[in-house]
């Protein structure tokens, strides 16, 4: 049975417009049309007015990284590329989010009240990608294969003093002989899983096929290897692991694409066959910046300190009080923060990190001058003694620009300085581990965790230890202890205030400056923020909330409002 629906008057309507004349029925119809896109346009604008974009899954990211994978096993990832793929691939107990240590394959964690015992409760729907729970036996697991000393794992040192206590399949305790208040740290460390890494010995741990195809619990997985005629790895394709605890990342597909070198990969950027880049150089981004204004360049400080360490006890002359001073004076920080970075960093006047731009003072030769003249040095001497010394440095275009930078601000004030530059590996076995040199211009990497002890404490003076300015200072050494055990923020930075102040004081090394991290992305790239990037993988942590997509829905069905 059928119904017709009528207006009411319709009929009147009808046949008024019948007795239009032809002018007017085309008058009208015009005027029936503009009424109805006025009306579609007022409804598009107020349904508008109540849309917002939100992120939606899909898309695809394609990077490019200079290196090759070798090792994509958290036990053993030891290269930028490595570490990059395992933070993707694999998980932890915890991780960083927004500048925070938070769970992450942990749904609980308690820490006693002595701060010896770490207590940690597993999630339910933890998840390796090929299906298999994961378990604290696989946590248990990749402890012990750190520890193995057959494996030679480069995060062994981190791990030389824990017990690993599993408690049952869900619980796990983990106790240190002492406290040690960065501990939590560790455990970002990404789980691998148990059932397929057992059954490879320890001394052909380092040549399995897992290595170059892993398996892991993190937020993507490896769904395609391109390789070379020669079986090398040009790109990994991951994507999304739709199983992932802490929920799917928007980004379906990200591309990582491997290039011998910075020169080939900024080609590839520019040709479109990637679209972000990070670890180039300053003095590339500069260049990128100033040819390309439309170039997204992210930017973050880094906490990293590169300076000048005076050996006393290779070079007496650093034993001077007025000397240490006068030297650190004439140095002109900012000069290298512009000539060496690019203006990518900031000139430092500390052994902690610091993300102030205008902290540092200025350059002051003539007090540098007046404070070696007021101590009896006249153009370089004092009797018998001559302000004569050897800087030693890596063989990188930024360090040995620095040390040039540097050996003319000190010619000013009389100093002879002659730079020694050695490649990495000669530097670190024959140079700094044996502690021959004068000066060392070096980089300290400091850390999330601020943990300065390797780099200052007395103890650590000889290698393996990092205090490669050779310095003591009883006073020192208790803060740094103490900061270790101290778990607790705001009493954490007290101590280190008090100890940057006795450093700044002593002198024993000039601080020059803190680079930056600079990061290449393309403008579809949305949720993307970086924060305490401690290296370049960190960038990595948020990648979850990392979109391309958008849809459009109603505000009040927003769950983020």
């Amino acid at each position: 049975m059928s119904r017709e629906f009528r207006i009411k008057g319709g009929e009147k309507i009808l046949a008024l417009i019948k007795n239009f004349t032809a002018t007017q029925k085309v008058v009208f119809g015009v005027l029936v049309i503009i009424s109805t896109l006025s009306a579609m346009s007022l409804a598009l604008k107020v349904n508008n007015s109540f849309l917002m974009p939100v992120p939606a899954h899909g898309g695809r990211l394609v990077e490019g990284v200079v290196g090759l994978p070798r090792s994509i096993n958290s036990v053993l990832a030891f290269t930028d590329v490595d570490r990059d793929i395992a933070s993707l691939v694999y998980s932890g107990l915890m991780k960083y989010e927004d500048g925070k240590i938070v769970p992450d394959s942990a749904e609980k964690y308690s820490v006693s009240s002595d701060g010896l015992t770490y207590t940690f409760t597993l999630k339910d729907d933890v998840r390796f990608h090929d299906g298999v729970p994961m378990t604290t036996d696989d946590v248990e697991f990749t402890i012990q294969k750190i520890q193995d000393s057959i494996i030679k794992s480069p995060r062994r040192a981190d791990w030389a003093n824990v017990a690993v206590k599993k408690i049952n399949p869900s619980e796990i305790q983990f106790i240190l002989k002492q406290p040690y208040a960065p501990f939590l740290s560790n455990m970002t460390l990404g789980i691998l899983p148990k059932h397929i890494w057992s059954k490879i010995d320890s001394d052909q741990f380092i040549y399995s096929q897992y290595n170059i195809e892993p398996i892991g619990s993190g937020p993507y997985r490896i769904k395609n290897i391109q390789r070379d005629s020669g079986g090398i790895p040009i790109s990994y394709s991951l994507t999304s692991f739709s199983r992932y605890h802490d929920g799917e990342p928007y980004i379906s597909d990200f591309v990582i694409y491997f290039y011998p070198n910075e020169k080939s990969a900024l080609e590839a950027r520019d040709s479109g066959i990637i679209e972000s880049i990070s670890r180039i150089s300053a003095g590339e981004a500069a260049q990128i910046a100033s040819t390309s204004p439309s170039v997204r360049i992210l930017r973050a400080p880094l906490p990293r300190i590169f300076g000048v360490f005076f050996n006393q006890n290779q070079a007496p002359l650093f034993a001077k009080n007025e000397v240490r001073q006068a030297l650190d004076m004439a140095v002109d920080k900012e000069g290298v923060v512009r000539e060496v970075l690019y203006g990518y960093g900031m000139g430092s006047d500390s052994p902690l990190p610091s993300q102030k731009k205008d902290s540092v003072p200025p350059r002051n030769i003539d007090g540098a001058k007046a404070l070696l003249a007021k101590n009896g040095w006249v153009d370089g001497k004092k009797g018998n003694q001559v302000l004569e010394f050897s800087i030693a440095t890596a063989d990188s275009p930024d360090l040995k620009q620095a040390a040039e930078i540097i050996k003319r601000n000190w010619e000013e004030i009389g100093a002879s300085v002659t730079i020694k530059v050695f490649e990495y590996g000669d530097l670190y076995q024959n140079v700094i581990a044996t502690r021959k040199y004068d000066a060392l211009l070096f980089g300290e990497s400091v850390g999330k965790d601020l943990d300065l002890y390797a780099f200052w404490h007395s103890s650590q003076r000889n290698s393996p230890g990092l205090n490669v300015a050779m310095y003591v200072n009883s006073r020192a050494d208790k803060l740094l202890e103490d900061a270790r055990i101290t778990s607790d923020a705001k009493d954490r930075d007290r101590i280190y205030s008090q100890f940057e102040k006795i450093v700044r004081d002593d002198i024993p090394a000039v601080f020059l400056y803190s680079p930056e991290f600079i990061y290449i992305v393309p403008d579809k790239l949305k949720g993307i923020s970086l924060s305490d990037i401690t290296s370049p993988t960190d960038r990595f942590y948020g990648i979850g909330k990392w979109y391309v997509k958008t849809d459009n829905v109603w505000k009040i069905f927003n769950s983020r409002n």
